[in-house]
């Protein structure tokens, strides 16, 4: 029972953080936009792809916060939130913010474990039955 309640915690939490990034993006996409793109100028990935990747970026922390809190598709949710991070630190690594990367590899610890302890996904729309 605790470690089903642990894991509905840590998804949830997980979750609220993600959906919150993405909530607090989007009304201001393109102020968020460009300063991706300003905090980028010295790396050397293509500046359309950042553009890019900077627009889509917060409905993708939308979408998978809101898959997490839900629990819809939480193996889906999990992997997607986990490829995002490994995305963020190797853009964060173009530009050495070191300092983001910390926090990246604590996210990335975070969705290992969602990721390790699934089947404890007890509290959700997709538990197996």
């Amino acid at each position: 029972m605790n470690k089903n309640t642990a894991y509905f915690l840590l998804r949830v939490s997980m979750g609220v953080n993600l959906l919150g990034h993405g909530v607090a993006r989007i009304p201001k996409l393109s102020v968020f936009a460009e300063g991706m793109k300003k905090s980028f100028e010295k790396s050397w990935l293509p500046q359309p792809f950042v553009h890019l990747f900077s627009i889509a970026l917060p409905f993708l922390e939308f979408v998978i916060g809101a898959m997490l809190i839900l629990s819809f598709k939480t193996r889906i949710a999990n992997f997607a939130g986990a490829g995002l991070i490994i995305a963020l630190l190797f853009g964060s690594s173009t530009i050495e913010n070191w300092e983001a990367m910390g926090i990246q590899m604590i996210y990335a610890l975070f969705f290992y474990i969602l990721i390790n302890r699934q089947e404890d996904n007890s509290y959700s729309l997709d538990r197996k039955k």
